[in-house]
């Protein structure tokens, strides 16, 4: 008996570290949301660019888009930011959302480093992020014509990604009636 005290807890600290050792392995990109499937919760927000309409649950539907989230104080962000200019240039539709940040602070972001946005919206309190099940900056949902939610990306949007799920999903989006 006294042998199992001393063992019991050198065998709950291994365990402890085999758990700890586990979810450094893990995709943080993965995260599952609670979103996939589901239409797009009503919101309306205030616009970022001066004389802007901003950005609202109707924007949303009618073709495959990008729902991107970002904010000025955001240095991931600025990493996806010539991506997102780039998918901009050859077609892709985006919609940004600017996140727990002032909507002049957006704006001034967006006439430095460009504006790849069709539309778009600031959600100062977060609560457009909160309902959409955002953990943070960047993140992006591809929204089909339905304006359902149909993928999440967590992080800044690497060539790679673009080239293996985010780019043939909205293909495939594109292609269906």
């Amino acid at each position: 008996m006294r042998r199992l005290l001393f063992i019991a807890p050198i065998l709950a600290f291994a365990v402890l570290i085999g758990v700890f050792f586990a979810g450094l392995h893990r995709d943080p990109t993965l995260l599952p949301s609670m979103m996939i499937g589901k239409r797009v919760p009503t919101f309306d927000l205030a616009a970022v660019r001066p004389g802007d309409q901003g950005l609202r649950t109707g924007d949303l539907g009618g073709e495959p888009v990008l729902l991107n989230y970002y904010a000025s104080w955001c240095v991931a962000c600025r990493a996806e930011h010539p991506m997102l200019m780039r998918l901009r240039a050859e077609g892709v539709p985006i919609h940004g959302v600017d996140w727990k940040d002032e909507p002049e602070a957006g704006n001034k972001w967006l006439i430095d480093r460009g504006d790849p946005y069709l539309r778009v919206g600031n959600d100062r309190s977060g609560r457009t992020g909160i309902d959409m099940g955002v953990s943070g900056v960047p993140e992006t949902f591809i929204i089909d014509k339905q304006g359902r939610v149909r993928y999440r990306h967590v992080g800044a949007i690497t060539e790679e990604d673009w080239s293996q799920k985010i780019g043939p999903l909205m293909q495939r989006l594109k292609a269906e009636s």
